[in-house]
């Protein structure tokens, strides 16, 4: 068994590059983002913030492919 660790993003602390008023399409982007970085990621809108799941073996590559997007 893997194990999964979870990011979160709040909504305010976006860029303005994303539209903050669609948080679902902003997950979409995030994870498809990841996915095409070979990372196996969940991403989803779950009120106040996006949550992505993702292996914690990936953690590192994603933290690192998030701040190219300047999410973190």
């Amino acid at each position: 068994m893997n194990a999964i660790s979870t990011i979160r993003i709040d909504h305010d602390t976006l860029p303005n590059h994303f539209d903050r008023s669609r948080p679902d399409a902003v997950a979409e982007s995030i994870e498809a983002t990841l996915r095409d970085g070979g990372i196996t990621a969940d991403a989803s809108d779950v009120i106040s913030h996006i949550k992505i799941e993702l292996p914690t073996t990936q953690l590192a590559a994603a933290s690192n492919m998030l701040a190219s997007l300047q999410v973190i």
